[in-house]
């Protein structure tokens, strides 16, 4: 079978490397005088398997070069991307240091398989963690957008690519480059704003005194009720922080008591979260000959979060060689090692203990550290504050909660080894008979070790807990490559054949235990009681064939095809091959005598292609998929007997995934090369999409997977990059890109699926919400108000109200993914001055903002914070608001419903930098060629309408919780000896 010849193969395949070219660029900025924007007419840029020259490539192709990416202050290069190309949507959900940002090119791809991009480092698919990348060794970044482009690589380049290009050594006088950058970072958009103590308790007197009278109880008698029962009561708060002076702090009219005066006022956030401090060293010698270079980095990074207890520490190095052994033998060796370690507290889901949460639901009046009647701090014997568990709080305000004393005694680290090997080999037979020979390995090893200490908080109920995990990824990727180049006169022609083999193998073990003896042990030897213990590995594997042929005449007309076989694992055998191919043309119209007479355009360039591509990245929410075809189990123990339940239904029928894209594009420079731009219209369509289908619940399955229904993406994409100003001593340059977005699903096997606050139809995105519609409030009694839609006995359509969430009807409410997003950039040089900023923006879409809905409730939820916006509630002097009465009775108000349903338009400063170049004459007689200081900041302005939420989110457009994202100001200096 050919899936178990893949997966157990033993035969060695020769290994094969792609030797390319980036774009032209100077190691560390050394010059004001921008030549490479001259240049960029003649780009040479990294593309599958090769190098072409931008202008006459056929394929759709965008760069950033090494000066937007180096020394910015990200953990991780996905978190520099955005704005920065045309098509690609760069999403940071999370603000945690480490984490990835999410990244699309040009829409969504797939409803249920993957539709992230395929990451090629250094000319191999790169399967390691992408913050063990230092920005600081990036050269160049390529982004291939359309199937000329991204078809080489089948099945991976399915959603796009994006290629890194690392630094090599130059030919030249060997150099010394070094970096050094401290900062600190704070949150890039301030939390919800809060009702204040002194509004909590008159607003929570009102919930009250409106749940009593609720309850057939008399106004009079209500308000008494809820006076008396504000602190001690069954629905009290437990706490006074206005002293036993003001037993009941509150009157009987709803307002404070005259003289009572908040004793303390303790917010949460601020003792959860800091001003965090950033600190990044880099390191690097190169240098090189007529027939050898090397370049060999160092890297250090120390990264703290605004969360406490939270961060990210890194140390890197890479070493790359290039030689030329023989004149018709080159070979090279790219080596790296990463050793990374993330504090990374629970910050992304509703689990009582995320640190982001919490900080926002605890009131300021319940304090951190225990206080006495008149608001002074309660002593331990040594003198010490003693922390405030809230045992006495309402379970709504996290009762027996204190992440301030817990969480440095706990732990929740992520330690990674990441390593990335690559060699080749480049034999030259003739001089247009090249073959070269790859072989790329990437391993990471993974520990997570998670402690709950049993001293404080709530692992004292179990005495402590401890988990284990660790995880071994390895993966290689072998290819033989043999082309062909040679021109005829005005002809010319590129020939390309190859083979690739991947394969890919995953093991993980974990376990837990509890019950410490000692504190301060945080082994599992050193706990007593044994949890559980699992363990699980994955194999899959890829052999394909490759083939591309290009052809030019008189440099003014270009032609491409090109043809890929994958044999994927994923697949029965009578499904496992996919053939994906390409075709391309482009006319370089600025040769042409005619245009040239009209000595207007420096450059003018038509393209299209069209092309189809595979996908196999089968996934079952965020997990994926290895055995697509294959019936799955679930073992237990039953009473001390093993069982076995099947968990998945075989699906021997499955087959790829296809992407059609057609790509039309129009490159042109006027004006001496002042003015240069692009312009593409793009039609992505999916067919036969890797479907998670749902099942009824009573047939013993959730889902089965299945290829049914198509999808399309359509848009336009616009780039500009222009010099308004070029004088010897000052230039400016401001470039612009935009993209529009059309996604949506063709066909469905039934008229909608529904998932979550989402649904699937005919004519919708793959991102629509489908939610209650949000009418109101009711000013005779305050009650919310949502739609109704019913047919009547004639068949007639009636639209009503209903005050009760579950009988409102549910309607399609837009969709999350924006109509167009973009990025402007502009950058001054004055002598030795310089200055950039990147603002990015996105026009459209929706959020649904449920971390909002947690601090507005009516007052069922006692002891949890309020937002400001509850002043404006309903009461019978202000009938006219959008905010229902408060009651202690629920009204599920906050349920999903277009109420909480948001914007998402925003711009936000991405980045700023200002530095200066100090003169060369003053360091010449120590050798030192170049001196740069530089500020720098990072998600500096938000632009958005609704104040707390950070309008970055993730692409299905709701909230959950996250780790907010960091404004990060930053001082370097850069020195090249």
């Amino acid at each position: 079978m050919i899936g178990k010849s893949l997966i157990n193969s033993k035969i060695w395949i020769p290994p094969v490397a792609v030797f390319f070219l980036g774009i032209a660029s100077v190691h560390g900025q050394e010059t004001k005088k921008d030549t490479l924007r001259e240049k960029e007419i003649d780009e040479v840029v990294v593309v599958a398997y090769g190098k072409a020259k931008k202008n006459s490539y056929t394929g759709s192709v965008a760069t950033i070069s090494s000066d937007k990416i180096n020394n910015r202050p990200v953990t991780n290069i996905t978190k520099a991307l955005e704005g920065q190309v045309a098509g690609l949507q760069a999403v940071s959900a999370s603000g945690q240091p480490g984490s990835v940002a999410s990244v699309r090119i040009r829409g969504i791809g797939s409803v249920s398989a993957s539709s992230e991009p395929l990451y090629v480092v250094d000319g191999l698919p790169f399967d390691g963690n992408l913050n063990t990348i230092s920005p600081n060794d990036i050269e160049s970044i390529s982004v291939l957008k359309d199937a000329t482009a991204s078809s080489l690589y089948g099945s991976r380049g399915a959603n796009g690519v994006i290629i890194i290009t690392t630094k090599s050594g130059k030919k030249g006088e060997s150099r010394i480059n070094f970096n050094m950058s401290q900062g600190f970072s704070s949150r890039a958009v301030k939390d919800y704003k809060q009702v204040t103590t002194d509004q909590y308790f008159e607003l929570y007197w009102e919930a009250l005194r409106n749940g009593f009278v609720a309850n057939q109880i008399a106004s009079q008698q209500a308000a008494q009720m809820a006076s008396d029962a504000l602190i001690s009561g069954s629905n009290g708060l437990g706490i006074n922080p206005y002293g036993s002076n003001f037993a009941k702090p509150v009157g009987t009219d709803g307002k404070l008591l005259p003289g009572a005066k908040a004793l303390w006022d303790d917010n949460w956030a601020n003792v959860l979260q800091r001003t965090a401090a950033r600190n990044q060293v880099d390191l690097d010698f190169s240098g090189g000959s007529d027939k050898s270079n090397y370049y060999f980095s160092l890297g250090y990074l120390d990264d703290k979060g605004v969360a406490i207890e939270s961060g990210f520490k890194k140390y890197s190095t890479r070493l790359k060689l290039n030689s030329e052994v023989k004149k018709w033998l080159n070979v090279g060796a790219n080596l790296s090692y990463t050793n990374s370690i993330q504090q990374a507290p629970p910050s992304s889901d509703s689990s009582s203990d995320n640190i982001i949460n919490v900080g926002r639901s605890i009131p300021s009046f319940y304090p951190y550290y225990e206080r006495n009647g008149d608001g002074s701090y309660r002593l331990d014997a040594n003198g010490n504050n003693i922390y405030d568990f809230g045992k006495y709080r309402p379970s709504n305000a996290l009762q027996n909660q204190n992440l301030a004393a817990t969480l440095p005694l706990d732990k929740n680290e992520n330690k990674e080894d990441n390593f990335s090997g690559k060699g080749f080999l480049d034999f030259t037979f003739l001089p247009e008979l090249k073959f070269k020979s790859s072989f790329s390995v990437d391993l990471v090893n993974y520990n997570g070790h998670y402690y709950t200490n049993p001293l404080l908080g709530q692992g004292t109920e179990i005495g402590g807990s401890v988990t284990r995990t660790n995880s071994r990824t390895l993966s290689y990727t072998t290819s033989n490559i043999l082309t062909y180049d040679k021109k005829f006169g005005q002809h010319h022609i590129n020939l390309l054949a190859g083979q690739e083999f991947y394969k890919y193998d995953y093991q993980t073990i974990s376990g837990n235990r509890s019950q410490f003896s000692l504190p301060y042990y945080y082994e599992p030897d050193a706990a007593a009681l044994l949890g559980g213990f699992s363990g699980n590995s994955d194999k899959v594997s890829l052999l394909s064939f490759l083939g591309k042929v290009e052809y030019d005449y008189a440099n003014k007309y270009f032609v491409s095809g090109s043809v890929r076989s994958d044999g994927s694992s994923r697949f029965a055998p009578e499904n496992r091959w996919g053939t994906f191919w390409s075709v391309g043309g482009s006319w370089k119209a600025s040769n042409e005598n005619f245009i040239k007479d009209l000595n207007f355009f420096n450059q003018l360039t038509l393209r299209a292609s069209y092309g189809g591509q595979g996908n196999d990245k089968i996934m079952k929410g965020s997990q994926s998929i290895y055995y697509a075809y294959q019936s799955l189990y679930t073992f237990y123990n039953n009473l001390g007997e093993p069982g076995t339940v099947a968990s998945k239904l075989p699906t021997p029928e499955l087959k790829w995934e296809t992407n059609l894209n057609l790509n039309l594009g129009l490159e042109f420079a006027i004006l001496n090369n002042r003015v240069k731009g692009n312009v593409e219209y793009f039609e992505r369509k999916s067919q036969d999409l890797l479907f998670d289908t749902p099942m009824a619940p009573s047939l013993g399955f959730s889902s089965f997977q299945a290829n049914i229904g198509t999808l399309k993406n359509t848009g336009f994409e616009f780039s500009l990059f222009t010099t308004p100003i070029k004088t010897e001593d000052f230039e400016w340059n401001v470039d612009v890109n935009l993209s529009t977005l059309n996604n949506k699903i063709t066909k469905l096997p039934k008229a909608s699926i529904i998932s979550g606050t989402k649904l699937l139809t005919e004519g919708g995105s793959v991102y629509d919400f489908y939610l209650p519609t949000w009418v109101g409030v009711d000013p005779s009694n305050g009650k919310a108000l949502w739609k109704t839609i019913k047919t009547d006995a004639n068949g007639q359509t009636v639209e009503g109200t209903t005050s009760v969430v579950g009988e409102a009807t549910r309607e399609l409410q837009g969709s999350a993914l924006p109509k167009l997003m973009g990025g402007l950039t502009t950058s001054i040089n004055y002598k030795n001055f310089d200055l950039s900023a990147l603002l990015t923006f996105r026009i459209g879409g929706k959020i649904l903002d449920t971390d909002y809905t947690s601090i507005m409730s009516s007052g069922s939820l006692g002891g949890r914070s309020w937002s400001a916006e509850i002043l404006n509630r309903w009461t019978p002097e202000n009938p006219n608001t959008d905010v229902p009465g408060l009651s202690t009775t629920p009204n599920n108000w906050t349920n999903a419903s277009s109420r909480f349903l948001y914007s998402a338009t925003y711009a936000r400063l991405k980045n700023v930098s200002i530095g200066y170049t100090l003169p060369s004459d003053y360091f010449e007689k120590i050798g030192l060629k170049k001196f740069r200081i530089y500020l720098q900041g990072e998600n500096l302005l938000t632009f958005y309408k609704h104040k707390g939420m950070d309008p970055e989110q993730a692409l299905d457009g709701t909230t959950y919780y996250r780790y907010p994202a960091m404004r990060t100001i930053t001082f370097g200096i850069q020195a090249t000896l």
